[in-house]
């Protein structure tokens, strides 16, 4: 599926969430709510530097607990909960680790499957896709989203028209931002991966 190119060039910034338990143990957290660890929320204020600066006129948000309690920390208020921008759901592999995966799967990636009672990569493409849509679609120019690590990444990828598995060159750290952009027209990544002041590079 290719994602059409608006007349309005909108900028997208992808905000992933502090660090939770899960996330600080590399445990996959699609669908289970986990709450901020205390250095989460610092993180997540931290952020509160970098959404003063940009005056966003839109603010998307996850579902989860995790990514509400980050744009409320972030100041990122008021925001609209939007239900594509959920994480992957990992299905039977929620909760373990890469390594606990491996048991099962000895050569498994979320990139490649397979996804046990999960969602696919097209499943999961098709979210992020319905997501940049809404984004380019919109009268808005500035769009801020506050998701999760896996989907920031696939949400990437399917900016630039890259297939989904495009995702697992961009690394995406706790509270890290980054901008999905333009030059010339043609849509990019502009930056990626920028820590907040506080811990960003914290799991």
């Amino acid at each position: 599926m290719t994602v059409e190119v608006a007349v309005t060039e909108a900028v997208l910034w992808v905000v992933r969430h502090g660090q939770t338990q899960w996330s600080r143990d590399g445990r996959h957290t699609g669908r289970t709510d986990v709450e901020l660890t205390p250095e989460g929320e610092l993180q997540a204020a931290a952020l509160a530097t970098f959404a003063e600066g940009l005056a966003a006129q839109r603010v998307l948000v996850s579902p989860r607990v995790r990514a509400r309690r980050t744009a409320e920390l972030a100041g990122l208020v008021p925001f609209e909960v939007v239900a594509d921008l959920a994480e992957w759901d990992y299905g039977d592999l929620e909760g373990l680790t890469t390594a606990e995966i491996h048991e099962l799967y000895p050569r498994w990636s979320i990139w490649d499957g397979p996804w046990p009672g999960g969602e696919t990569s097209a499943e999961v493409g098709a979210r992020a896709d319905r997501v940049i849509e809404l984004v380019r679609s919109g009268v808005d120019a500035k769009v801020i989203t506050v998701c999760h690590g896996h989907f920031g990444r696939v949400l990437a990828a399917r900016w630039v028209g890259a297939p989904v598995s495009t995702g697992r060159w961009l690394e995406l750290d706790t509270a890290a931002w980054s901008q999905l952009g333009w030059d010339r027209g043609s849509p990019v990544v502009t930056h990626w991966n920028v820590p907040a002041a506080r811990g960003g590079g914290d799991r």
